[in-house]
């Protein structure tokens, strides 16, 4: 039954990623003709045919879907419109910056959130619980690109403790870390405090309780596992969010990752280089879901079981 989980779970993964690649091209081949930015509105028919045909968008539509999941199968996912190099080359090059930039963002907001959420829970009504909770809600609403503007004005401008843009030293990665990781604590913040205090109210913490069971054995070993399930799951969406989410803390700060790459590439309208922004969007977020699944069914036994019981 295990295996059939695993399976079920993969092949659902693998289908969403389908559609979602679908999607992308729909999306973009009806969004507009990409050339005529790339040449100018006042260009040669004939120049604009010329480069029509040599990007394949003179095709027929399911031709070019054909040919556009026959690249994707070979890795190729076309020429930049605005340098004429591979978009994949020019997408890879950005990820280093944003999984440097996203994954410290992550550590941080996984480090204060997650404990800020169970010491809230387990000292409830307390002016702890009450901080941590107008953190969470601070760093829940207020937009990165607010909270990346108002860090600029105080430490860069005001205070000129650091600097407001770029990549190249550890004092530039502050400001933005701050900025994508506080939404990132909030939010974990949040989930794991209710569901602490969920399982904190259960008839089986009574009972360890009443037993003597010590309190440190108590948390560890009975609350804080039957609580994971939906930390994981914040935790996994947060993990998918890495490239998606860091486009306006790039912006903002000049980070050079694929968030700001995607940007300037919209505004360019460099198909190729959009396309392959949103593929790596979307399987990173299938990706991160499927482990969120998968961790699902290690951590309770319960769920993997009850789900193949669902499909006999």
């Amino acid at each position: 039954m295990n295996i059939r989980f695993f399976a079920i779970k993969i092949l659902r993964a693998l289908i969403t990623v389908l559609i979602v690649l679908s999607f992308v091209f729909i999306v973009l081949r009806v969004s507009g003709d990409p050339i005529e930015n790339l040449v100018g509105d006042e260009a040669d028919p004939e120049v604009i045919e010329y480069y029509r045909a040599k990007y394949g968008l003179d095709r027929p539509l399911h031709e070019q879907y054909f040919l556009y999941f026959q690249g994707i199968a070979a890795g190729d996912l076309g020429l930049s419109f605005k340098d004429e190099r591979d978009a994949i080359e020019v997408v890879t090059e950005r990820i280093p910056k944003t999984l440097q930039l996203g994954l410290t963002s992550f550590a941080f907001g996984l480090l204060l959130g997650v404990p800020l959420g169970i010491l809230a829970a387990l000292y409830r009504n307390t002016a702890l619980d009450r901080f941590t909770m107008g953190f969470a809600v601070f760093g829940y609403s207020i937009p990165n690109f607010f909270l990346g503007i108002v860090l600029i004005l105080v430490f860069a401008m005001w205070l000129r403790f650091l600097p407001s843009a770029g990549s190249g030293t550890w004092q530039h990665m502050i400001m933005p870390v701050i900025t994508l990781g506080t939404a990132g604590a909030g939010s974990l913040a949040r989930f794991a405090r209710s569901s602490m205090l969920e399982v904190l109210n259960k008839s089986y913490m009574r009972s360890a309780t009443a037993k003597g069971v010590p309190w440190f054995r108590r948390i560890s070993w009975h609350a804080l596992p039957n609580a994971a399930i939906p930390i994981v799951t914040v935790i996994g969406f947060r993990l998918g969010d890495l490239v998606a989410g860091s486009v306006i803390t790039e912006t903002v700060f000049a980070w050079p990752g694929v968030g700001r790459l995607l940007v300037t590439s919209v505004s360019d309208r460099d198909l190729a280089i959009v396309q392959a922004i949103l593929i790596l969007v979307a399987i990173t977020m299938v990706i991160a879901n499927l482990i969120v699944d998968l961790a699902y069914g290690w951590i309770d036994p319960r769920i993997r079981v009850s789900s193949a019981m669902d499909k006999d």
